[in-house]
């Protein structure tokens, strides 16, 4: 067999099998960005509207659409608590 013939045979999926380690870990490095970014909106409004004792319709979705998309990344549930006291604020002052 020659030099071609083998880097042919072990060369592509070699190379394949880095090309797709590169793009799994930039995809899961986007991931836990996003879910650090997320965490960090919902505790900054958690801590602002616990402040005013109150949360606005407004807020209150963002702060669920928020915790929806962070739960569709894969989240282990440490924000639950979290949405659960937000959503017990009122929604007036």
């Amino acid at each position: 067999m020659t030099v071609y013939n083998w880097l042919t045979l072990l060369g592509v999926p070699a190379l394949l099998a880095v090309i797709v380690k590169l793009i799994y870990n930039s995809i899961k490095g986007v991931k836990m960005g996003v879910q650090a970014l997320l965490r960090a909106q919902m505790i900054d409004d958690f801590n602002r509207y616990s402040e005013k004792g109150y949360a606005p319709i407004y807020a209150r979705e963002n702060f669920e659409n928020c915790y929806q998309q962070y739960h569709r990344l894969g989240a282990n549930g440490v924000m639950d608590d979290l949405r659960n006291k937000f959503m017990a604020l009122p929604t007036r002052g």
